[in-house]
């Protein structure tokens, strides 16, 4: 696999959840909405995951000389 394909690979997959989660949600009601949810949820847990991770990780131990 090349670097682009690479390194286009993940956004791409995310916009394609939010584009099928926009969409699902103008269809209709019942599973259309789960999917909604589904589609425009993963994306945005995705964009906060790393500040998730960054406030829940242990702090660095200070050394005193």
């Amino acid at each position: 696999m090349s670097w682009r394909k690479s390194t286009f690979l993940l956004p791409g997959v995310i916009a394609t959840l939010g584009l099928v989660g926009l969409f699902a949600a103008l269809l209709g009601d019942g599973w259309w909405d789960v999917l909604a949810w589904f589609g425009l949820g993963l994306p945005a847990v995705l964009g906060i995951w790393p500040l998730l991770r960054r406030r829940t990780a242990e702090p660095a131990q200070i050394r005193q000389p």
